[in-house]
């Protein structure tokens, strides 16, 4: 869940480094670290918290032209300088995305060789063998291969070596890494916003894929050193798109930029009430597990419902991180569709890795193209939702959902629905236009918050809990409206804030009179619906336009992502990097 950038060229490398890790830092932001060399030696600066922190220590105008920079999520040691990277290890520097699983068991192999060990990580064992096996072999690309047949894990390295400062190293298995490449020199880098600055020309790194990176040349290697061709991707989006135009916080922009996204991701599968040849036909299947994990999962919970209801296909939602390790029972007529935004999350990529070795078909959505998850899934499809900075996924989630119900319609042989979805997006509009800040400041000062509803109104309250305690701490829990009086509704004490949910008009009944069990408990009712209100059961009231039921999700989960938004801004949170997250999760 780390950011590395690196550099080999004839521009100054200080300032290209600093400005990748800037694009980088929602991978990571406990510390940062670069290394660059100088006067033939490598020089490393680290510094706990921001890339702020970092680049105070740092003279832009340096004349060094290779580096290598790093933004940490922590893993493995405290976040203190000591454990930031780039590590070193004799001739050998190295920063690192990923985990190393055995890293205990070499670790103890390399101290009874007397090898001492400077922090608490696991990466500082990819050096430390590096420069061990080098010292044996001479050769640096024997030395890498040597190393990671020892490693077990994820990784993606890059690795600068004393004796070769005329290139830069890299490796891949289970993390991301791009090569790519500019007129004046060329980059490693764990996602393409690093690199749009300077080149939208890039290289997938395929896994145990060795690449050597000089200033003018890109040679790549596989598992048995043999020089293998490379494809030259173009990267559609633009660096722009990733700023904040204006914005005080990237979740807030991106969040405003919902009824684009939605529009974007529904033309690209529809063109004048039918679908187009970009959504294949899966009628065969009668069978569906949907695996994926946090907000991902509840797009799960959520496309569930509407897949059993308009089908009649039994459908399994699974967390990946459980898949994986659990007996699943499955024909040849099941798909497994796996949801991840970054296409990168490693345990649904483990759970990708399950089901394709069992010779089940496998379907991925996911938002990033040619995405480790994209290439593996025998199917793919994409949501349009363009590169999404800030940790807490919101424009994503919404295109996610928009995709599944458009999945659900296809499945269905039901094309007369997509008129509902005529319009949306200025509904969408209207909700972003609201104004929620009365609603979060009834909210803002309390330490527990519940959520409940019914059927898909369930999986929209999961996703609003988790928006609400990820981006302002609070502890909030989500409930199937009817399950809260089986124990739960002990925690409801006077001024505890209930989200009630209810855009299931055949459920509102029953809906209502859950939210009035908690209500005379004393409980801050903020009660959320599309249907007619004619009794006063609530504290504070938010009508949703009054939609067709089965695009209601993607309404419905506005309200609460900018509420979640304003109450953490009330608290002074950090929206965008909240405490112990990151974005793209490649560890498992």
């Amino acid at each position: 869940m780390c950011g590395i950038i690196g550099y080999i060229g004839k521009d100054k490398a200080l300032p290209r480094i600093l400005n990748g890790l800037k694009f980088l830092e929602y991978r990571g932001y406990d510390s940062a670290g670069i290394a660059y060399v100088v006067n033939n030696k490598v020089e490393i600066k680290k510094e706990i918290g921001r890339i702020s922190s970092l680049e105070k220590e740092i003279n832009y105008d340096t004349e060094t032209y290779m580096g290598i920079g790093h933004t940490r999520w922590a893993t493995h040691g405290e976040p203190f300088k000591i454990n930031s990277h780039p590590h070193q290890v004799g001739k050998f520097t190295v920063v690192h995305n990923g985990i190393i699983e055995n890293y205990a068991k070499l670790k103890n192999k390399l101290e009874n060789m007397n090898i001492t060990f400077k922090s608490d990580t696991d990466t500082e064992v990819i050096p430390a063998l590096l420069n061990y096996y080098y010292s044996k072999e001479k050769d640096i690309l024997k030395t890498i291969k040597k190393t990671i047949n020892d490693l077990e894990g994820s990784y993606a390295l890059g690795i600068i070596c004393d004796d070769d400062y005329e290139n830069i190293y890299a490796v891949r298995f289970g993390s991301p890494l791009i090569i790519a490449k500019d007129k004046n020199g060329n980059f490693i880098a764990s996602d393409v916003p690093a690199i749009l600055a300077y080149t939208n020309k890039y290289i997938l790194l395929n896994e145990l894929e060795i690449a050597k990176v000089s200033k003018n040349n890109i040679e790549v290697y596989n598992k048995d050193l043999e020089l293998v061709s490379y494809v030259e991707k173009i990267f559609e989006g633009s660096q722009e798109s990733a700023l904040l135009n204006g914005y005080d916080h990237y979740m807030l922009k991106e969040i405003n930029e919902e009824d684009k996204v939605f529009l974007d991701t529904f033309n690209y599968y529809v063109q004048n009430g039918k679908f187009k040849n970009t959504m294949p036909d899966f009628k065969k299947y009668k069978n569906i597990h949907i695996v994926a994990c946090g907000s991902a999962y509840y797009v799960g919970i959520i496309a569930s419902s509407i897949i059993e209801e308009l089908c009649n296909i039994p459908v399994y939602v699974e967390v990946a991180s459980e898949y994986r390790y659990k007996k699943v029972f499955y024909d040849k007529d099941t798909l497994v569709i796996i949801i991840s935004q970054s296409g990168e999350t490693a345990d649904s990529l483990a759970a990708l890795r399950k089901s394709c070795a069992d010779n089940i078909d496998t379907l991925a959505i996911v938002n990033v193209v040619a995405s480790s998850i994209a290439r593996e899934a025998k199917y793919v499809l994409y949501v349009k939702a363009g590169p999404e900075i800030a940790v807490a996924t919101t424009k994503a989630f919404l295109a996610q959902i928009t995709l599944l119900i458009l999945l659900a319609i296809k499945l269905a042989k039901k094309d007369a629905l997509l008129k509902e979805f005529i319009g949306l997006e200025k509904l969408i509009k209207k909700l972003l236009n609201q104004d929620y800040k009365d609603v979060a400041l009834s909210i803002y000062k309390n330490s527990n918050v519940f959520f409940i509803g019914r059927g898909i109104d369930y999986g929209i309250c999961l996703e609003g809990s988790l928006k609400l305690k990820e981006t302002s701490y609070i502890n909030s829990v989500a409930f199937q409206a009817g399950e809260l009086k089986h124990g739960s509704i002990s925690l409801i004490e006077v001024g505890t804030p209930v989200i009630g949910i209810c855009t299931k008009k055949d459920m509102s009944k029953k809906t209502i009179s859950n939210i009035k069990e908690v209500k005379s408990r004393g409980a801050y009712v903020i009660y959320i619906t599309n249907d007619t209100v004619v009794d006063k059961f609530y504290d504070k009231l938010i009508i949703l336009p009054d939609a067709h039921e089965i695009v209601m999700p993607i309404l419905s989960v506005i309200p609460l992502q900018l509420i979640a938004y304003e109450v953490a801004k009330l608290r002074g949170c950090d929206i965008d990097k909240p405490r112990n997250l990151a974005k793209s999760v490649t560890v498992e």
